[in-house]
């Protein structure tokens, strides 16, 4: 296949203000040159239909193919000589590296007296741990991840201290890939035992009760080649005890003649029970397994049957175990059940209300339940018999974490944080309802400039969509926006901070999330809104929220730019497929864009919950209507595409956005630039270091921000 030129923007930002249309923008614009791409005659009949793929050879793994390695290197040559070129992305990186450099931290867990949490100075790659002895006692200094590689791309993942305060068991991830390295390190002393747990993945991580070891779950070892692409089957759990090889760790519970289910296991605060949850999907359906550790035994005893409802261990006194679950709720309530029973059945503590239930713990003598209002989060104290207390009152419209704490302890912390308010650390009492300051950040910007708003717009089906605007209050109307999206997989998008869309706003642009059906936020009716063969309401909703925006007057018709990652990059790449007409400028980022070949590599299994199966042929029409890679539309003018990926992300495997960027470089779909941004030595986007997020939202502000109009620092 042939070099396809076309004519990219190199020109100043305020040209895009005089001229209207992508052929007269064009017209000013130098041309770019794509690397070839070879392609190949791949053409298979499925289901009565011939689906060509002419791209699958760049499915391959970059660490091992080394043509697939030279055409990333050739990709990125072409992007970054395009971003290089425009102005502004260098003053971009500047201000992006003063707002990043705030102190922060994560919300604190209590274990033995010791209060453990995160920390990052401002602009270390990776957060670090620490640890103060008591609550007046100063931080020190626990794990530095820093130092774990040359290039800042190892970091601290999950870590859970043991009940004594005596350990920290955490994990090690690198490269952002999802396998996991486990380690203990002891909280006293700062020595790194030498146990070493490899091959973890998915995993949560529960010590016993007495700190002698951990319960943990990962995969059989893979084949070296294939341990970054191949299907994850056979989720086992093992216990590890300290101080012994991992070939001598006991295997705890197995489901060999169900290879696909996932376990995950945590123990309850005495360490009397493990509780181990199943899963095959993404979907919140469980089945619940407990064992009594008391027990030499340790014979399984099932506590919940069916896969058909989600249950979340809300905390335990004795026998008496606090779910959450929409078992009977759709927006979910708590119940209680007594496990000295025979056969327990649910005993409801709160019944549902009219918003979502979306967290419960047990502090102290009481229940802190979290619920999403509007996709803002409200919290509220009840005592264990469900008699409510009272709200707790958070500071503003934003988002609430955290409130773990342990039965007989009334002390929880958690963080609040908006569009415009970084992450403040709150400590409160259960017992009184005080609540105080904890971990206050120092800022170089002032919140009060901002304004977040909710507005409310009608879909294309009529039904009534929420979403959050957020922008300077000086900014003026029809300015360029930013329109975030999600929509799937029961996730709710609510009001969080980010250095990057401070910074976007600050230079006079409007953040937008539109709370999309196949989200959380109205619990399990607007999930199954959005999912299976109702994905299309999902695109319907992000384009009415375009529309919106324009029509409003928030925004301008040639200002609107789509962002979204992973199923928010799939969501932009049908979107624009869809309505390219609705923007200028999009970023899908780490999508899944071939929706029938999804599930042949690593995670891709679990997303048939949301997706449906492309083997089977009701699901297949629906999957091949939308599927970003196959309706590329030849001869329709499309918006300035950069899409973003990692060379190394294991989740949703690069060859989707590799295959796709390919697809749109070869069709005539327009004289703007469709570029390909691949991160190295990244993942997914956890454990990314900081200098990575701040050169890669520098060139997404330079690209999107230059083809919304907005005007960028020199």
């Amino acid at each position: 296949m042939v070099s396809r030129i076309v004519r990219a923007s190199l020109g100043a930002a305020g040209l895009l203000l005089c001229l209207s249309g992508p052929a007269r923008l064009a017209a000013a614009e130098p041309s770019v040159t794509y690397p070839e791409t070879r392609s190949q005659p791949i053409v298979e009949e499925m289901f009565g239909e011939r689906i060509a793929d002419p791209y699958r050879w760049l499915e391959r793994d970059v660490r091992t193919d080394s043509e697939v390695a030279d055409w990333v290197e050739a990709q990125n040559a072409t992007t970054q000589r395009y971003l290089g070129s425009l102005k502004g992305r260098d003053a971009l990186r500047a201000r992006l590296k003063q707002l990043w450099d705030y102190e922060r931290s994560g919300v604190p867990r209590k274990r033995g007296g010791r209060y453990f949490h995160t920390y990052n100075s401002g602009l270390q790659n990776q957060s670090v741990l620490m640890v103060r002895d008591d609550l007046k006692a100063s931080p020190r200094l626990l794990l530095d991840p820093n130092g774990w590689s040359k290039d800042g791309a190892t970091a601290l993942d999950e870590w859970r201290p043991s009940n004594d305060g005596r350990f920290v068991l955490y994990s090690v991830q690198d490269g952002g890939s999802d396998w996991r390295t486990l380690r203990v390190i002891d909280a006293t002393s700062g020595r790194v035992l030498p146990d070493e747990i490899r091959w973890v993945k998915f995993s949560t991580l529960a010590w016993d009760g007495r700190a002698e070891g951990f319960f943990y779950s990962r995969f059989p070892e893979p084949k070296l080649a294939a341990a970054f692409q191949q299907l994850n089957l056979h989720h086992q759990i093992y216990y590890h005890r300290l101080g012994t090889p991992q070939s001598e760790d006991r295997l705890i519970y197995a489901t060999r003649s169900r290879p696909r289910l996932n376990h995950h296991a945590e123990t309850t605060q005495d360490g009397r029970y493990l509780l181990i949850t199943s899963s095959e999907g993404t979907d919140e359906r469980y089945a619940l397994t407990l064992f009594d550790l008391s027990d030499p035994e340790l014979k399984p005893r099932r506590l919940v049957r069916g896969f058909t409802d989600e249950w979340a261990l809300a905390g335990s006194i004795g026998d008496r175990l606090y779910f959450r679950t929409n078992f009977q709720a759709a927006r979910q309530r708590l119940v209680m059940l007594d496990v000295s029973q025979t056969r327990p059945r649910p005993v409801e503590v709160v019944p549902q209300g009219t918003d979502t239930l979306v967290g419960a713990s047990l502090v102290g003598s009481r229940l802190i339940l979290a619920y999403l209002g509007d996709a803002k989060t409200e919290a509220v104290l009840y005592e264990l018999d469900g008699r409510p207390v009272g709200p707790i009152k958070l500071p503003d419209i934003g988002t609430g974490a955290g409130f773990g704490g342990r039965a007989g302890d009334p002390e929880t912390f958690f963080s609040f944080s908006s569009f415009a308010t970084p992450s403040t650390i709150y400590r409160f009492d259960t017992s009184t309802g005080k609540m105080e300051p904890f971990i206050k950040p120092r800022l170089s910007f002032d919140p009060d400039e901002f304004d977040v708003d909710q507005k409310f717009f009608r879909s294309r089906d009529g039904t009534e969509v929420p979403m959050f605007v957020a922008r300077k209050k000086s900014t003026p109307p029809g300015a360029p926006a930013l329109l975030y999206g999600y929509g799937g997989f029961n996730v709710a998008m609510t009001p969080t901070f980010s250095p990057a869309v401070l910074d976007w706003m600050e230079m006079g642009g409007v953040y937008a999330v539109a709370n999309l059906r196949g989200g959380g936020e109205y619990g399990k009716a607007w999930h199954d809104a959005g999912r299976l063969d109702r994905k299309q309401n999902v695109f319907d909703d992000f384009i009415a929220a375009g529309e919106y925006l324009i029509a409003s007057g928030i925004s301008a018709k040639g200002k609107l730019a789509a962002m979204g990652r992973s199923n928010g990059g799939l969501l932009v790449g049908a979107v624009v497929n869809q309505r390219p007409d609705l923007f200028a400028a999009a970023n899908p980022a780490v999508g899944v864009m071939d929706m029938l070949r999804f599930t042949k590599f690593t995670a891709g299994r679990y997303w048939i919950d949301d997706y449906g199966d492309p083997a089977k042929e009701e699901d297949f029409h629906v999957l091949r209507g939308y599927s970003p890679y196959h309706n590329i539309r030849d001869g329709v003018d499309y918006p300035a595409i950069l899409v973003t990926t990692a060379d190394t992300d294991d989740r949703v495997v690069p060859g989707h956005s590799f295959k796709y960027a390919a697809a749109l470089q070869s069709a005539s779909i327009g004289p703007r630039p469709h570029l390909i941004r691949i991160e190295t030595r990244a993942g997914h986007g956890s454990g990314k270091p900081t200098d990575k997020v701040i050169d890669e939202y520098a060139d997404l502000w330079a690209f999107l921000g230059h083809w919304t109009g907005l005007k960028l620092p020199e």
